[in-house]
């Protein structure tokens, strides 16, 4: 016989969105039932923000011994055992795994429910033969990597993110389908732990960030000895002895690059197959379910978040609509989502981040009006000391100076990047940024002196010299 539970909130999905709002409808007194198919945790902390940014780590500390030697440090090739490298990733995620385990949440007052769930009708959920019935639902199942159509990639193996952080041993040639921060990310990490690296992207690498910017990663990728082969086609893949093979396709010419190991990155894809949402009256498509700017489907008592609610593919995204969520559907607050402050930061070396708009669409949309200004990495004292002068930061402005977005490239850009989310955020002038005072030597003067030199055509015009002059003549 089926059992039924009545909840106030069920939550499909326990990824960092979805933990989010249970955790916290929880506490505030509403009773929940959250619901996972497969790991607590979800994409971020199994296979993607987690494990990536571990591997990045051990891989910046392979690169700082082989570069010491600029610092008069003896500078040589480290030794890498790739399967303590691999132990250090999956040591982080079991550091991480008990803040997002059952036995916390349950601890928390969360029913917790293993299992798929699937709706049956618009207030109802079967997960086996538990049949759930709320008055609100939360859908917060995540993305997954897919495959591009490909000839040939059906019948070949190849990684993803959720499964190259299982190697033990470094892949001897490691080819990279996308250029995305994904493929970015994982390709360096991959060359300075010791693989030969070879990227091939259809069109230009991270092509929705700044052109000027991206321009300094590609530097970078490419002198670390990065096979970067960018507006290229794909063919087929083959199977090539033990390895793989890529034909590549220019015109009439073909190429064939083989490879020990291939990695997909090309693409996710919002999980919301198997759901049954027809059952509940939720409209979707592939880019996932339809929302409004409240979050909530087409069945009002249907809420969906993240990934699964298409847009914006970030964990911080999905933690930003929990909060929206919890207001609307505990204190019933028309909260809406608001995207014109969304940071995000592909995490290669130089970092790479931005918030707002760039200087294209800014200008498409303001034209003669935008004004940019840019500081360069190597005008930073801090960055001098480090040896870490590529990159620069590209502020974008209004006429009067409101801040409009930001890019920056260079050391730590995914910290540096904070104080612009909030200025873009609260349609904060440039003024503010350029009067903060920020400790010496620190990365954070860029910011400070990019909104210093927004004003130098000003206070260093004709004009200004003559007020000056004249004030000066007045004793």
């Amino acid at each position: 016989m089926s059992q039924t539970i009545t909840t106030d909130i069920c939550v499909i999905g326990a990824g960092s969105g979805g933990l989010s709002v249970a955790a916290g409808a929880s506490q505030m007194g509403a009773d929940v039932v959250l619901i996972e198919k497969h790991k607590m945790g979800g994409d971020c902390l199994n296979y993607g923000c987690v494990p990536s940014k571990s591997l990045l780590a051990a891989a910046k500390a392979a690169q700082a011994v082989r570069k010491s030697g600029r610092f008069g440090v003896n500078g040589h090739e480290p030794e890498i055992d790739f399967a303590a490298v691999h132990d250090h990733v999956h040591g982080v995620i079991a550091a991480i795994e008990p803040n997002d385990s059952v036995e916390r949440f349950e601890g928390l007052g969360v029913k917790v429910i293993q299992g798929a769930g699937r709706f049956t009708g618009p207030r109802e959920v079967s997960v086996g033969d538990q049949v759930i019935r709320a008055k609100r639902f939360v859908v917060s199942t995540g993305s997954r990597a897919v495959a591009p159509p490909i000839p040939g990639l059906e019948d070949v193996s190849y990684f993803t993110n959720e499964t190259i952080f299982d190697q033990t041993s470094c892949p001897e040639h490691l080819i990279v389908i996308g250029g995305g921060p994904i493929g970015c990310e994982m390709a360096q990490a991959h060359r300075r732990l010791g693989a030969r690296v070879t990227i091939l992207e259809r069109s230009a690498i991270l092509p929705k960030d700044d052109p000027d910017a991206v321009a300094v990663v590609r530097k970078r990728l490419i002198d670390e000895g990065i096979d970067l082969r960018e507006g290229v086609g794909i063919a087929r893949v083959d199977k090539d002895g033990n390895g793989i093979a890529v034909t590549l396709t220019d015109g009439d010419r073909e190429e064939r690059i083989a490879g020990s190991h291939l990695l997909v990155a090309a693409g996710r894809q919002p999980n919301v197959d198997g759901l049954d949402l027809e059952k509940a009256g939720v409209d979707y498509d592939r880019r996932g379910i339809k929302v409004d700017d409240r979050l909530r489907s087409t069945n009002k008592r249907v809420y969906a978040i993240g990934d699964a609610a298409g847009g914006y593919q970030f964990t911080h995204m999905a933690g930003y609509h929990a909060g929206i969520v919890i207001r609307n559907i505990l204190f019933r607050l028309p909260a809406k989502v608001d995207t014109k402050a969304v940071p995000w930061v592909t995490y290669t070396d130089p970092e790479l981040a931005h918030v707002g708009q760039n200087e294209a669409v800014a200008r498409d949309r303001l034209g003669d009006k935008v004004r940019t200004v840019t500081w360069s990495f190597d005008e930073n004292d801090r960055a001098q000391a480090e040896r870490a002068t590529d990159g620069f930061i590209k502020v974008v402005t209004d006429a009067k100076g409101r801040v409009l977005g930001a890019t920056i490239v260079g050391l730590n850009a995914g910290e540096l990047i904070q104080p612009w989310v909030l200025a873009v955020g609260q349609g904060m002038k440039i003024g503010a940024m350029a009067s903060m005072i920020a400790p010496y030597p620190t990365l954070s003067e860029v910011s400070k002196r990019a909104a210093g030199a927004w004003y130098t055509p000003q206070l260093f015009s004709e004009r200004t010299r003559k007020v000056v002059r004249l004030l000066q003549r007045l004793g």
